[in-house]
């Protein structure tokens, strides 16, 4: 992947983005095709064959300069800026989303709007603050429905849903669009979307504490959950998130351990729920490194700690405060309690000042249970009380409900260990 990229940035290199932009229109009918199958085959292959992917981009940029701009070559661009962000590069990779979303005003044709606004966003959410970036993906999926490409319009939906999670929209908000997305995939029996959106739904309905039973499991998606590994990764991330957040120490192990194994299947594109699952993940190791000892886990969490440092210098307002919990978590691991200390609240403010408030609920909560640890349960219950204030906030309910539970039985776990 890495060396069909720099061909790729090497080919560009020779050109201005005006010379690019102001290259000609394509003409001839069999090319124009061509570049049509090509522009299929990208999205297909990012998600099936992600070391092949690139090629493909490179194909269409490739026939873009030599014979025109169509209307797929914006696809092109769009999905070189992905990788290249991909590969760690952010701010070039920017760069060539923003040089996309130009060339569809210069190509004289929509109908590749859906996926390049969609790839984008992702992109631009690792830039700018996050909460900014919601409205896109709704853009994405009119253009997308304007222009009859279904399977866009669910993609920019379905990431619609996931970044309002992220971005900490209320609760019923959020519950209210996965309603209406469940209801969209469903008519048109987008069976694959359906389940990762399922799974996604059940996360919110427990943390808003809704009694909302899963559907019956058909055959059909018995095999799929099985086969599918896009439909694995959602499946086994969403069960180990809602388990750490429900403090379930063994089913966050059970679930961290199978999302673990196909993790390096993932798409070729950068999305934004890779952050945030490095994040999760991170927050989880370092739990299992605490109570089990076991070095490994310990290893993963500052692999998610250095991941989120590196996004936080693209975006410090959408990762400075994730980046910080990190480091109080490694810290607490370490029994380096006065770095630790520094950095819970560090995290809480940074949180608190990018309007995170799921998040500076849970920095809060997680200070909570660092300073059980070190014997100091009035400032603990300081943080709880402030951890209940903003979960209640954001609309997790269920959350808040569980957290009097886990309060109580680390209070008496400590108590007991003493």
């Amino acid at each position: 992947m890495e060396t069909c990229v720099q061909e790729t940035k090497d080919l560009l290199s020779v050109y201005t983005d005006d010379e690019i932009l102001n290259t000609r229109q394509m003409t001839d009918p069999t090319m124009i095709m061509a570049m049509k199958f090509l522009g299929k085959l990208e999205l297909g292959m990012a998600q099936i064959m992600p070391e092949s992917a690139p090629y493909v981009m490179q194909r269409i940029i490739q026939l873009s300069l030599l014979h025109g701009m169509s209307p797929v070559s914006p696809i092109g661009f769009v999905h070189l800026g992905s990788y290249i962000a991909k590969l760690g590069d952010i701010s070039e990779g920017y760069h060539y989303v923003k040089l996309a979303r130009s060339l569809l005003d210069k190509v004289g044709s929509r109908e590749s709007a859906g996926e390049v606004i969609c790839t984008g966003t992702h992109i631009r959410s690792y830039i700018e603050p996050l909460q900014a970036t919601l409205e896109y993906h709704n853009e994405g999926y009119a253009a997308a429905m304007a222009s009859g490409d279904i399977i866009q319009a669910a993609l920019n939906n379905m990431f619609s849903c996931g970044s309002s999670l992220f971005a900490g929209v209320n609760l019923q908000t959020t519950r209210d669009k996965c309603a209406e997305l469940c209801i969209f995939l469903y008519e048109r029996k987008m069976l694959i979307f359906m389940m990762n959106a399922k799974y996604f739904q059940h996360s919110v309905f427990k943390l808003i504490g809704t009694d909302e039973k899963p559907t019956d499991v058909s055959a059909e998606e018995e095999k799929i959950l099985t086969t599918n590994k896009s439909v694995v990764r959602t499946y086994n991330y969403q069960k180990a998130y809602t388990s750490f957040t429900f403090r379930l120490y063994d089913d966050s192990k059970h679930y961290a351990e199978k999302y673990l194994d196909c993790v390096d299947s993932t798409w070729a594109n950068l999305v934004l729920r890779h952050a945030f699952q490095a994040f999760h993940m991170g927050l989880i190791s370092f739990w299992l490194a605490r109570k089990s000892r076991e070095q490994r886990w310990y290893e993963r969490g500052e692999r998610s700690k250095l991941a989120l440092k590196k996004w936080a210098e693209s975006s410090k307002w959408t990762f400075e405060n994730k980046w910080y919990l990190l480091e109080a978590e490694e810290s607490y691991c370490n029994n380096d309690f006065e770095v630790a200390k520094l950095f819970y609240e560090k995290a809480i403010s940074s949180a608190k000042e990018h309007k995170f408030v799921h998040e500076e609920a849970l920095a809060c909560e997680l200070a909570g249970y660092f300073y059980v640890e070190v014997r100091d349960t009035e400032q603990a219950m300081e943080y709880f009380l402030l951890a209940h204030e903003k979960y209640h906030e954001w609309g997790a309910f269920g959350k808040c409900d569980s957290l009097f539970k886990n309060i109580s039985q680390s209070v008496r776990g400590r108590e007991v260990h003493h």
